[in-house]
Parts: C-alpha cells; structure tokens; sequence
C-alpha cells in the first residue's frame, strides 16, 4: 500500500478540519494514510514550520483558517515548498460575505465556543427540570441559584428561562407555616431570592388557573383562590425572605424575560455571577 501523509492545520481545535478529512478519507482505502493533526496555529513561523514538514513527507496540507491572511500565506507557501493544499473554509466564508454583503468575524475556535455553549444550556436545562418545585433536594445545594415562592408566582417558567442562559436553578414552593427544607436554610443566602407578588394580582391569576380545572371537574377552590388566604401566604413567604436575609424579586406584572433579567443583575451584583450566553 502507498502511503501518503495528510497535514490537518488549524487556528482553532482542529475539530472541523479532522472531521472532514476523516469522512473523505473512507473513501480511499487503498492508500495507507498517516493523518498529522495540528490544532492552535497562530504565527507565519508555525505555518512555515508545518510547509516545511509536509515537504519533507511529500503531503497534502488541509486547512481551515478562518483569517484571510493565514490562508492567503499557506496557499503561497503550498506553491514555494511544492505542497498541495486545500482549503476547507475560504470557499465557503468567501461565498457567505458575498450572499450576506457582511464580512466573517475571522475569529478562530468560534464554532467550538457554540458547540460548548450548547451543551451547557442542555446541561443546565436538565438540572433545573430535575430540581423544579421542590424536587431534587438532596443535590439542592449544587444549583447556581434557588428561587423561593408562593404557588403560581413563576418560578417554574422563570427557571427554565434562566436554564437557557445556562443557570443551573433549582425552584422550592412555599407553604404556609411550613418553614423552608433544612438543605435551603444551609445554602448561601446570596444564592437564594424570594419571589413576591401582589394579592389581588396573585388571586386573579389563581382564580383563571381554577377555572380551567373546573371545567374538567377537576378541583375545588377552597382557600386557593381565597384573598385573605392569599394575603397570609404572601406575607408568611415575605416573613422567611426578611429572616433568612434574601433578596426579592416582586413579579407582579411583569414579564418572564423581565423578571429573568432582574434576577440576572441581582447575582450579579451579589456574587459577581454572570453568563455570557448566546441567544
């Protein structure tokens, strides 16, 4: 078998140029190819470095820069020491400014900044919906952020929002008289704020939440939709806030990315905790 040497350069991880030499290379098996990765390429001395190697073994140089002048300089350096070369990304960038009349950010390694990105939201998703009203207490203690409150004060919609800017949240209901669970109280209190809403608000959005199981024959009201109970549940979890030193955010009338976003600045003020997601 001929054996032939592939030079898989990058400016980044390497990550996209391996893939696709690798899913050609299936379709040649009779040569015996030796593939040489070289991520995290960054100087002209490298790139003559890497020529002059390829030269040497008589390769083949597959590149995915995604700086103009990085790959103008291994196309001319390909011709000075007698290497072939191929350029996975130029066409392509190339082709997208001319479509999108805007010019590529030519910053290295972004694909796999969003590829990461991805997975965390994915990952902060999953442990918020494991630790959604009161549930996974026993790793309570590893979220990011706990959000206390009474019944249909949106905990739940806020966390999953939150989850997507990659905020691993945990949401625990507040009943009255109950106190909160042991695993809460031994938590930061920097890392826990209460949500408060005003009554009558609350009592409306309770009493439309009602109706909808009535219908189904689902339910009674009892002291649920009841104002005056309402009003000793929201004091009561206002009680805690004061006692355990939490910081509170009133939903009334306002939106989930409204709430989300006071929530966001409150850690960040507290704790210096932020997250710089793409959305």
């Amino acid at each position: 078998m001929f054996k032939r040497y592939v030079f898989a350069v990058s400016d980044a991880s390497g990550k996209t140029c391996r893939t696709v030499v690798n899913a050609a290379l299936t379709q040649f098996k009779s040569t015996e190819v030796v593939l040489k990765s070289i991520p995290n390429v960054l100087t002209i001395d490298k790139i003559h470095e890497i020529m002059s190697w390829a030269a040497e073994k008589n390769g083949i140089v597959i590149y995915t820069m995604v700086s103009a002048e990085f790959r103008r300089k291994i196309t001319e350096m390909g011709r000075l020491y007698g290497v072939p070369t191929v350029d996975i990304l130029g066409p392509v960038l190339t082709r997208l400014s001319d479509l999108l009349e805007i010019s590529p950010l030519a910053q290295p390694g972004l694909f796999r900044q969003l590829d990461d990105d991805y997975y965390s939201r994915i990952e902060a998703l999953d442990f918020t919906i494991k630790h959604d009203d009161g549930l996974g207490l026993g790793t309570v203690n590893n979220s990011e952020l706990v959000l206390l409150g009474v019944s249909r004060t949106t905990k739940t919609p806020v966390s999953i929002y939150l989850s997507y800017r990659g905020w691993k949240v945990a949401n625990v209901p507040i009943l009255c008289d109950r106190g909160l669970p042991d695993e809460v109280c031994k938590m930061e209190a920097k890392k826990v704020i209460g949500l408060t809403v005003n009554p009558e608000v609350l009592r409306l959005i309770r009493w439309a939440r009602y109706k909808r199981y009535k219908e189904f024959g689902m339910g009674e009201s009892g002291g649920y939709t009841n104002i005056n109970d309402i009003a000793r549940e929201v004091e009561y979890a206002e009680s805690l806030y004061e006692k355990y030193g939490y910081a509170v955010v009133n939903v009334t009338h306002k939106s989930i990315e409204e709430t989300s976003t006071e929530i966001m600045r409150l850690m960040y003020h507290q704790m210096g905790s932020k997250k710089n997601r793409i959305v």
